[in-house]
């Protein structure tokens, strides 16, 4: 099956000029992609059933793809704009596209027509269109009565509007810390700098990433950190408590209407993972994994901090940070504040553009003149292989009313003839230098951009991008994050002031020193995996309470008092109970790893290999074919065991 039109190639979107265009732009894109939707459905019941089902996929497609415009341009221009009402007007654009995609899979008509087609002759990828659309109309309850077809309704569109407002509590609680200058000792001279004495006398550190993590790991007063930590666990509190336990009633609801146990159930049914019951499996297989070792790192941390504080009995999260920067630097060598003098900004953006053109083929051209929603964004036009296949834009600062995490968002999905992969990477760094972690983060994330592009020359849109099980979605992403610890990857463009490129013994320690401290990392993951899981599983009356139990149960660090970190854990909206998945899907990207070399990571075969068999084909097969394509056999667990127990 083919929709690609004759006619010309198609051409990135054209954004707004200036900040008075945004109202008709989203206007255009979201409100009239979604009556485009609505006139093509109407079309679709009026000749669906004298169409063949080649015909019928085709005229889905067309549905698929101007709803997908629509639910794509208003979520991320809801987290990125610059004005509020404009970021209110998307969010109701959202719900708007919300609705009709409830309403469309809980239409009778509608799925009788897709339940009566006839497959024979539809190729392999229409066959699986029509397999996830009967599954997408099961899941949303299309053969329940006329009664709970009207409820599930209402809880979806309830579900959109308390998620849209626990993000935005999220988004806009920017709390705000004034310390004496004495304070700042430990961190760096330009972070110093940039926090200038007010006229109280005092400086100001904001909850927003670049302020608080460099001070949780430089500052040497251990009253500040905890003040700063506290602040950062607590935004959003209490306003989201209530919310949150909507929402997860919400869910347990309509997970219960369906027929399923609960919401873990419901939501795993269409992961790798399969079945509720295997999150929880995989949580305690992962904690008994690192005991031993996260044990050991942690009491590690105990015994540094007990020679300042003999009456230290236990170390918690204010000071865990610090203190493993201290062991780094006094046993490993490595002083993160010279490390980050080898990873200014702009040159670790344009490292990041080279590295991944060199690996994957891709060709970088700056779009000078495209528009954007703010000056700090910059956006590039990229070719795969000599051939235009997409626009990124890169939003990599903080400011106010801000998405306040680090992901890549759709801006249009591809369809080949139709339009092209537009993303962007939304991010909240540093303008200077930067920390290796942070370097990290970035990598990671533009892998999620990356697959978006790559993976976006589809016929198909229910395909394109990164569109394969949510459980898988992360494990890419984790593997780019091996480049940014490559020696020679980074000479290419971490260099410091005097022009020097960062010591490969440097990195060789900065490896070694990061392998301290991973067993409890992988703990605290698989506590915010327990907080993800068992909060939809269970009916809870006290989330704070229950926070702090499985904290004690998963973590090796134990609960702060006084805070409420799950007030401001985004991910339990998008990722509901399967924050397992960054986990499962590491096990995963370790295994992919092990087809590389470690001596030639641009290694041509291999990465267009990686890369044109479980990078392109976006959905069009299932995660584990698409690694079973790659490794030559199914995934296994040993190259993560191998890497947890070094």
């Amino acid at each position: 099956m083919t929709t690609s039109p004759s006619g010309p190639a198609p051409v990135p979107l054209t954004l707004p000029p200036d900040a008075d265009g945004w109202n008709d732009w989203l206007v255009e894109r979201c409100d009239d992609q979604l009556a485009q939707a609505r006139a093509l459905v109407d079309a679709l019941r009026e000749n669906g059933p004298d169409q063949t089902a080649s015909d019928l996929l085709a005229s889905w497609n067309e549905v698929s793809t101007a709803l997908s415009n629509a639910a794509a341009a208003s979520s991320v221009m809801s987290n990125v704009l610059p004005n509020e009402a404009l970021r209110t007007q998307a969010e109701a654009a959202m719900q708007e596209a919300q609705k009709l995609a409830t309403d469309l899979t809980l239409d009778a008509d509608l799925h009788a027509i897709f339940a009566g087609l006839d497959p024979t002759g539809l190729d392999e990828d229409a066959r699986r269109v029509l397999e996830h659309t009967l599954r997408d109309f099961r899941r949303a309850g299309v053969d329940r009565s006329d009664a709970d077809r009207q409820r599930l309704r209402d809880l979806a569109e309830r579900q959109t509007v308390v998620g849209q407002a626990f993000a935005k509590n999220i988004r806009d609680d920017v709390r705000r810390i004034r310390l004496d200058p004495t304070q700042l000792d430990g961190l760096p001279e330009d972070f110093v700098e940039g926090h200038p004495v007010g006229a109280d006398d005092r400086v100001e550190l904001t909850t927003d990433y670049p302020d608080v993590y460099p001070f949780l790991t430089f500052a040497r007063d251990r009253a500040a950190r905890r003040e700063v930590l506290m602040a950062f666990n607590n935004r959003a509190w209490p306003a989201n408590d209530d919310l949150l336990r909507e929402l997860l009633a919400l869910r347990a609801e309509q997970a219960t209407l369906l027929g399923y146990a609960g919401w873990p159930d419901f939501d795993a049914e269409v992961k790798m993972i399969g079945a509720g019951d295997e999150i929880r499996a995989f949580i305690d297989q992962i904690t008994e994994a690192a005991a031993a070792s996260g044990a050991r790192d942690r009491d590690r941390l105990l015994a540094r901090l007990q020679r300042d504080d003999p009456e230290a009995a236990t170390i918690d999260r204010a000071d865990s940070t610090h203190y493993a920067e201290v062991l780094r630097r006094e046993e490993y060598d490595v002083d993160a504040q010279q490390v980050r003098t080898y990873f200014d900004f702009p040159a670790v953006r344009q490292g990041l553009l080279d590295v991944t053109s060199r690996l994957f083929g891709l060709t970088y051209l700056p779009a000078e003149d495209a528009p954007s929603w703010h000056h700090d964004v910059t956006a590039y036009d990229v070719e795969l292989d000599g051939t235009r296949s997409g626009r990124i834009y890169l939003d990599l600062h903080p400011r106010e009313g801000k998405f306040k995490h680090a992901a890549q968002f759709s801006i249009a999905p591809g369809v080949n003839g139709v339009q092209l992969p537009e993303g962007v990477l939304v991010c909240n760094f540093p303008r200077g230098l930067m920390e290796h972690r942070e370097v990290v983060t970035l990598f990671h994330e533009f892998g999620h951009l990356v697959h978006h592009v790559v993976a976006g020359q589809q016929d198909w849109v229910r395909f394109s991008g990164v569109a394969t099980e949510w459980d898988f979605v992360e494990a890419p992403s984790q593997m780019l994050e091996e480049w940014a610890w490559d020696p020679e990857v980074l000479q290419s463009f971490a260099t410091n002031a005097a022009g020097e490129a960062i010591p490969a013994a440097l990195v060789a320690r900065m490896r070694a020193a990061d392998d301290f401290g991973k067993g409890y990392a992988a703990r605290t993951q698989m506590f915010y995996a327990a907080v993800s899981y068992f909060l939809h599983r269970d009916e809870v009356e006290d989330l704070t309470a229950t926070v702090a139990e499985l904290q004690a149960a998963y973590d090796l660090f134990p609960f702060i008092e006084g805070t409420h970190f799950h007030a401001s854990f985004g991910h339990l909206d998008g990722y509901t109970s399967g924050y397992y998945t960054y986990m499962w899907s590491l096990v995963i990207a370790k295994d992919l790893f092990s087809a590389f070399d470690r001596d030639d990571l641009f290694a041509a075969e291999t990465a267009r290999r990686y890369r044109d068999l479980v990078l392109a084909p976006g959905g069009r097969r299932d995660a584990a074919d698409l690694v079973e394509a790659f490794l030559g056999r199914p995934y296994a667990i040993d190259a993560f065991t191998r890497w947890l127990n070094h």
